[in-house]
Protein backbone atom coordinates (compact mmCIF):
# COMPACT_ATOMS: atom_id res chain seq x y z
CA UNK A 1 0.00 0.00 0.00
CA UNK A 2 3.06 2.64 1.05
CA UNK A 3 4.71 1.53 -2.21
CA UNK A 4 1.49 1.70 -4.36
CA UNK A 5 0.77 5.57 -2.87
CA UNK A 6 4.74 6.16 -3.74
CA UNK A 7 4.26 5.21 -6.81
CA UNK A 8 1.05 6.90 -7.70
CA UNK A 9 3.07 10.62 -6.30
CA UNK A 10 5.77 10.00 -8.50
CA UNK A 11 3.99 11.19 -11.97
CA UNK A 12 2.69 14.29 -10.59
CA UNK A 13 6.23 15.27 -9.02
CA UNK A 14 8.05 14.23 -11.74
CA UNK A 15 5.54 16.65 -13.52
CA UNK A 16 6.71 19.39 -11.23
CA UNK A 17 9.77 18.83 -11.39
CA UNK A 18 10.20 18.78 -15.14
CA UNK A 19 8.05 22.22 -15.47
CA UNK A 20 10.48 24.16 -12.81
CA UNK A 21 13.19 23.12 -15.07
CA UNK A 22 11.25 24.21 -18.06
CA UNK A 23 10.63 27.74 -17.06
CA UNK A 24 13.18 29.57 -14.33
CA UNK A 25 9.59 31.45 -13.26
CA UNK A 26 7.58 28.67 -12.04
CA UNK A 27 7.67 29.18 -8.42
CA UNK A 28 6.55 33.37 -9.62
CA UNK A 29 3.55 32.23 -11.76
CA UNK A 30 2.70 29.72 -8.84
CA UNK A 31 2.52 33.15 -6.75
CA UNK A 32 0.74 34.80 -8.91
CA UNK A 33 -1.96 32.58 -9.68
CA UNK A 34 -2.38 31.86 -5.83
CA UNK A 35 -2.57 35.41 -5.18
CA UNK A 36 -0.08 36.08 -2.54
CA UNK A 37 0.48 39.16 -1.19
CA UNK A 38 3.86 39.73 -2.42
CA UNK A 39 3.45 38.41 -6.03
CA UNK A 40 2.93 41.48 -7.75
CA UNK A 41 6.11 42.86 -6.12
CA UNK A 42 7.96 39.88 -6.89
CA UNK A 43 7.16 40.28 -10.86
CA UNK A 44 7.79 44.02 -10.46
CA UNK A 45 11.38 43.16 -8.99
CA UNK A 46 11.98 40.34 -11.58
CA UNK A 47 10.64 41.81 -14.52
CA UNK A 48 10.30 45.84 -13.80
CA UNK A 49 13.70 46.69 -15.16
CA UNK A 50 13.32 44.18 -18.49
CA UNK A 51 9.96 45.72 -19.58
CA UNK A 52 11.00 49.25 -19.40
CA UNK A 53 13.88 48.21 -21.65
CA UNK A 54 11.61 46.51 -24.11
CA UNK A 55 9.00 49.27 -23.86
CA UNK A 56 11.60 52.08 -24.07
CA UNK A 57 12.91 50.25 -27.48
CA UNK A 58 9.54 50.55 -29.18
CA UNK A 59 8.19 53.29 -27.80
CA UNK A 60 11.15 55.50 -28.46
CA UNK A 61 10.61 57.34 -25.27
CA UNK A 62 10.77 56.95 -21.43
CA UNK A 63 6.75 58.50 -20.26
CA UNK A 64 5.22 56.07 -23.12
CA UNK A 65 7.61 53.22 -21.85
CA UNK A 66 7.02 53.78 -18.18
CA UNK A 67 3.26 53.76 -19.08
CA UNK A 68 3.08 50.56 -21.06
CA UNK A 69 5.44 48.76 -18.68
CA UNK A 70 3.18 49.53 -15.91
CA UNK A 71 -0.29 48.69 -17.99
CA UNK A 72 2.02 45.20 -19.08
CA UNK A 73 2.72 44.35 -15.80
CA UNK A 74 -0.44 45.09 -14.53
CA UNK A 75 -2.29 43.03 -17.11
CA UNK A 76 0.10 39.92 -16.20
CA UNK A 77 -1.17 40.05 -12.48
CA UNK A 78 -4.85 40.37 -13.97
CA UNK A 79 -4.60 37.23 -16.58
CA UNK A 80 -2.69 34.67 -15.32
CA UNK A 81 -4.97 32.04 -15.18
CA UNK A 82 -5.10 32.20 -19.20
CA UNK A 83 -1.21 31.86 -19.01
CA UNK A 84 -1.12 27.69 -20.34
CA UNK A 85 2.67 26.83 -20.29
CA UNK A 86 3.04 26.64 -23.52
CA UNK A 87 5.64 28.98 -24.05
CA UNK A 88 7.80 30.50 -21.05
CA UNK A 89 6.26 32.82 -19.01
CA UNK A 90 8.85 35.26 -19.75
CA UNK A 91 8.10 35.23 -23.82
CA UNK A 92 4.41 35.52 -22.81
CA UNK A 93 4.39 38.32 -20.87
CA UNK A 94 6.73 39.94 -23.35
CA UNK A 95 4.51 39.68 -25.89
CA UNK A 96 1.81 40.82 -23.79
CA UNK A 97 4.12 43.69 -23.16
CA UNK A 98 5.03 44.30 -26.93
CA UNK A 99 1.54 44.21 -28.22
CA UNK A 100 0.65 47.38 -25.46
CA UNK A 101 3.78 49.17 -27.20
CA UNK A 102 3.16 48.75 -30.36
CA UNK A 103 -0.61 50.12 -29.72
CA UNK A 104 1.04 52.78 -27.89
CA UNK A 105 3.37 53.94 -30.74
CA UNK A 106 0.92 53.54 -33.23
CA UNK A 107 -1.97 55.69 -31.07
CA UNK A 108 0.55 58.74 -31.42
CA UNK A 109 2.13 60.72 -34.63
CA UNK A 110 6.10 60.03 -34.50
CA UNK A 111 7.33 63.11 -34.51
CA UNK A 112 10.38 61.62 -36.11
CA UNK A 113 11.16 59.39 -39.31
CA UNK A 114 13.12 55.47 -38.98
CA UNK A 115 16.44 56.06 -40.78
CA UNK A 116 16.41 53.42 -43.55
CA UNK A 117 18.98 50.54 -43.22
CA UNK A 118 19.33 50.30 -46.92
CA UNK A 119 20.93 53.65 -46.78
CA UNK A 120 23.38 53.12 -44.23
CA UNK A 121 24.64 49.47 -43.54
CA UNK A 122 27.92 48.67 -44.55
CA UNK A 123 28.45 47.76 -48.11
CA UNK A 124 29.61 44.66 -49.23
CA UNK A 125 31.50 43.16 -52.49
CA UNK A 126 30.08 39.83 -54.04
CA UNK A 127 32.67 37.88 -51.84
CA UNK A 128 30.79 39.47 -48.36
CA UNK A 129 33.86 42.02 -48.13
CA UNK A 130 33.59 45.26 -46.99
CA UNK A 131 33.97 47.87 -50.10
CA UNK A 132 34.73 50.12 -47.60
CA UNK A 133 37.64 49.36 -45.63
CA UNK A 134 36.62 49.66 -41.67
CA UNK A 135 39.29 51.14 -39.25
CA UNK A 136 39.48 48.74 -36.08
CA UNK A 137 39.03 50.90 -33.35
CA UNK A 138 38.28 47.92 -30.72
CA UNK A 139 41.34 48.24 -28.45
CA UNK A 140 40.39 51.74 -27.69
CA UNK A 141 37.74 49.71 -25.91
CA UNK A 142 39.81 49.51 -22.65
CA UNK A 143 40.78 53.06 -22.21
CA UNK A 144 38.48 54.55 -19.76
CA UNK A 145 39.07 57.75 -21.26
CA UNK A 146 36.99 56.56 -24.27
CA UNK A 147 34.43 54.23 -22.42
CA UNK A 148 31.58 57.60 -22.00
CA UNK A 149 32.19 58.12 -25.54
CA UNK A 150 31.65 54.39 -26.23
CA UNK A 151 28.26 54.21 -24.36
CA UNK A 152 27.19 57.64 -25.93
CA UNK A 153 27.91 56.63 -29.34
CA UNK A 154 26.02 53.03 -29.03
CA UNK A 155 22.93 54.40 -26.98
CA UNK A 156 22.80 56.92 -29.89
CA UNK A 157 23.12 54.37 -32.95
CA UNK A 158 20.01 52.12 -30.61
CA UNK A 159 18.12 55.17 -30.99
CA UNK A 160 18.61 54.96 -34.23
CA UNK A 161 17.10 51.72 -35.39
CA UNK A 162 14.21 51.02 -36.77
CA UNK A 163 11.87 50.07 -33.97
CA UNK A 164 11.31 45.81 -34.93
CA UNK A 165 14.74 46.39 -35.37
CA UNK A 166 15.71 47.86 -32.14
CA UNK A 167 13.71 45.42 -30.60
CA UNK A 168 14.51 42.57 -31.81
CA UNK A 169 18.38 43.42 -30.82
CA UNK A 170 17.18 44.35 -27.50
CA UNK A 171 15.22 40.86 -26.95
CA UNK A 172 18.42 39.22 -28.60
CA UNK A 173 21.63 40.81 -27.17
CA UNK A 174 20.20 42.44 -24.01
CA UNK A 175 17.49 40.25 -22.40
CA UNK A 176 18.74 36.96 -23.73
CA UNK A 177 15.88 35.55 -25.72
CA UNK A 178 16.68 33.06 -28.54
CA UNK A 179 15.91 33.66 -31.87
CA UNK A 180 12.44 31.07 -31.61
CA UNK A 181 11.49 32.67 -28.94
CA UNK A 182 11.85 36.85 -30.27
CA UNK A 183 9.70 35.01 -33.27
CA UNK A 184 7.12 33.85 -30.95
CA UNK A 185 7.28 37.33 -29.30
CA UNK A 186 7.25 39.34 -32.27
CA UNK A 187 4.88 37.22 -34.56
CA UNK A 188 7.82 37.10 -36.70
CA UNK A 189 9.05 33.66 -38.80
CA UNK A 190 12.61 32.77 -37.79
CA UNK A 191 14.51 33.87 -40.80
CA UNK A 192 13.15 37.59 -40.42
CA UNK A 193 13.88 37.42 -36.76
CA UNK A 194 17.89 36.26 -38.17
CA UNK A 195 17.66 39.19 -40.37
CA UNK A 196 16.81 41.76 -38.49
CA UNK A 197 18.94 40.98 -35.33
CA UNK A 198 22.29 40.31 -37.32
CA UNK A 199 21.19 43.93 -39.67
CA UNK A 200 21.18 45.85 -36.42
CA UNK A 201 24.10 44.75 -35.39
CA UNK A 202 25.80 45.56 -38.28
CA UNK A 203 24.06 48.79 -38.22
CA UNK A 204 25.54 49.41 -34.73
CA UNK A 205 29.30 48.27 -35.07
CA UNK A 206 29.49 50.61 -38.91
CA UNK A 207 27.76 53.71 -36.26
CA UNK A 208 30.26 53.09 -34.08
CA UNK A 209 33.16 53.01 -36.12
CA UNK A 210 32.49 56.45 -37.33
CA UNK A 211 32.06 57.42 -33.90
CA UNK A 212 34.98 56.15 -32.61
CA UNK A 213 37.28 57.12 -35.55
CA UNK A 214 35.98 60.55 -36.08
Amino acid sequence: MEMSSQMALEPETSTVTRARRADRDFDLVEALRLHEPTAAERLVATYGDRAFRLATSITGNAPDAEEVAQDALWTVVRKIDTFRGESAFGSWLYRILANAAYQKRRGRQSRRHDVSLDDVLPVFDEGGRHVVLMTDWSPRVDDPSAQAELRAALTAAIDELPALYRTALVLHDVEGLSNPEIAEVLGLSLPSVKTRVHRARLFLRKQLGEAMTA
